[in-house]
């Protein structure tokens, strides 16, 4: 297929820039994919879309606060957002404010930029550990006195306060991501508890998302794109859960392209392994899925992998229909949007 085909326009005025104060109150649009019959919900009401004995899969990643502001030595500003751990202490980065050469971070830490092929760069930390931070030899030990959150570029407004909470899943537990899974930013507490006690069983695994499942495509012939790895896991539980789940004709909802990855990157003979690893599975129409039977998942940018991804689930000329008709109700597209469930 063609890059051209996975496009569609997009207003601004419908591209979320703040979350809902209420996640579950963001709307759900359900498509059936057999019949095409699409329904407006609000999310909460995904419930009446579960049923008992179903397995709810979930990203328990932890977005961390990846994106450094800093200055000059001449005092203008300038912006660093780690990818990627090199080694301790060296990073690769997008950067903005200097081509290469010296950022100046709070913390009395030092960033030396050198540039590298393409829009990235690699930044070395040198870290000046005085008293208050003596115990502290590792970049990754500031983050959260020197970075705030990663938004997406598409969200025209700098990050604040309430975004390290908005921008985060009421379940993230484990560090490693520098954007959400943002498919899981519409459950509550109280959603999931009632999703269990009506007899559906929720499991998490991880899949670190990274700036890869962002990149943009810059091939017509999408085959020829690849992916970045991400580091993923699926624990002994949740393999189990799922495959027996699989075994008895029940069925398994991922929550998200990040787990639809993991799950598919663990994959073998339609059962899920327990594993530990690097994932870069791309996902895109005409691939046979081997572990999921429904999605949910957001409204995603034209062009993007993760459109591709719910493309290759749904039929492309139905996600788009789908799509189209979501503009034309007033949804809420991308990251703090409004989200769709593929059944």
């Amino acid at each position: 297929m063609n890059l051209s085909d996975f496009y569609y326009h997009i207003p601004e005025n419908q591209i979320a820039q703040h979350p809902l104060k209420e996640r579950d109150a963001s709307r759900l649009l359900v498509l059936h994919k057999k019949t095409g019959k699409i329904e407006h919900r609000l999310f909460r009401d995904i419930i009446d879309y579960l049923y008992p004995g179903d397995v709810l899969v979930l990203n328990d990643t932890k977005v961390i606060p990846v994106r450094l502001p800093g200055v000059k030595p001449s005092g203008g500003k300038a912006e660093i957002t780690l990818l990627k751990e090199l080694a301790v202490n060296s990073w690769e980065a997008l950067v903005k404010g200097v081509h290469e050469g010296k950022i100046l971070l709070g913390c009395g830490i030092t960033a030396n930029v050198t540039r590298l092929n393409g829009s990235s760069a690699k930044v070395d930390f040198d870290i000046n550990s005085g008293s208050a931070h003596r115990d502290k030899t590792d970049i990754k030990n500031f983050l959260y006195d020197v970075g705030v959150m990663p938004l997406p570029v598409y969200i025209k407004r700098e990050a604040v306060k309430s975004d390290s909470e908005g921008y985060q899943t009421v379940y993230a537990m484990k560090d490693g991501a520098v954007a959400a899974p943002t498919a899981g930013l519409h459950f509550t507490d109280k959603l999931i508890r009632s999703i269990r006690e009506k007899g559906i069983h929720v499991q998490t695994v991880t899949l670190h998302v990274g700036y890869g499942t962002f990149k943009p495509v810059g091939l017509e012939d999408i085959r020829e794109h690849k992916m970045d790895e991400e580091s993923f896991e699926i624990p002994g539980t949740a393999a189990d859960v799922i495959n027996s789940a699989r075994a008895e004709g029940r069925r398994i909802i991922a929550v998200g392209t990040t787990v639809t990855r993991a799950l598919e990157a663990s994959a073998k003979n339609r059962a899920v392994k327990t594993c530990e690893g690097k994932a870069s599975i791309f996902i895109y129409p005409g691939y046979k899925f081997q572990t999921i039977d429904a999605l949910v998942t957001n409204f995603h940018l034209p062009k993007s992998t993760p459109m591709m991804l719910a493309s290759a689930f749904s039929e492309l000329t139905l996600l788009k229909k789908a799509y189209g008709i979501a503009q034309q109700e007033g949804y809420r597209f991308y990251s703090y949007g409004d989200a769709m469930l593929i059944i």
